[in-house]
């Protein structure tokens, strides 16, 4: 979860860092395949659909290390990595919540935390800025879902271990969404600084 570093040190685009970002995003089509399955009356994959969510908030961790160490941070992987982040949020709400293991309200909550992003992009472009860096808060905010997922999903079971698992999980979610939404009034808070002439590149984001 570490953000403080966010200086474009190379050009380059193979990376080792930007591949473990492109991996996690060919990984989020087959994690919704593997969870929505069940539904279309597939066999229960969720064992692999777990260890994709593993998988992926493992590479989330190293992507961002391993570019700070190497001094590998580039422009590409300043976007994929959060573009990373909102699809695998987004494929796990989808598919928990059709599979009726998420509230519907609850994904409402999360879904209008994006919308309410989306509509302050374009004042940022008008103005001249693209979308700002990823901030602790909102990387924060993200490990706590990415955490709380995987075990609402392992709750989900009949295992001796879901129920404690969904406990956890519901813990996690709740700071997660705490956590997301503060994120997001203080970008709302930060653009304004933008337009009445704040610092647009020392502004951190979601």
């Amino acid at each position: 979860m570490e953000v403080q570093e966010t200086r474009v040190q190379t050009d380059r685009v193979l990376t080792i860092p930007n591949l473990l970002s492109m991996g996690r995003l060919v990984g989020v089509p087959l994690f919704l395949w593997l969870i929505l399955w069940p539904v279309f009356d597939g066999p229960n994959n969720d064992g692999w659909a777990l260890l994709i969510l593993m998988l992926s908030g493992i590479s989330d961790y190293l992507d961002g290390k391993l570019a700070r160490r190497w001094g590998q941070i580039s422009r590409v992987g300043q976007l994929l990595d959060p573009l990373a982040d909102r699809l695998y949020v987004f494929s796990t709400l989808v598919g928990l919540t059709w599979r009726e293991i998420l509230p519907w309200w609850l994904t409402g909550i999360l879904l209008a935390r994006e919308v309410f992003i989306a509509a302050l992009l374009p004042i940022l472009n008008r103005h001249g800025y693209g979308p700002l860096q990823v901030s602790f808060l909102g990387k924060a905010a993200t490990f706590n879902l990415m955490y709380a997922f995987p075990l609402l999903l392992l709750g989900s079971g009949d295992t001796w271990i879901a129920q404690p698992a969904e406990i956890v999980s519901w813990a996690f979610i709740w700071w997660g969404t705490v956590l997301y939404w503060w994120a997001a009034i203080l970008y709302a808070v930060q653009v304004r600084q933008i337009i009445r002439g704040g610092t647009g590149s020392s502004v951190s984001t979601v």
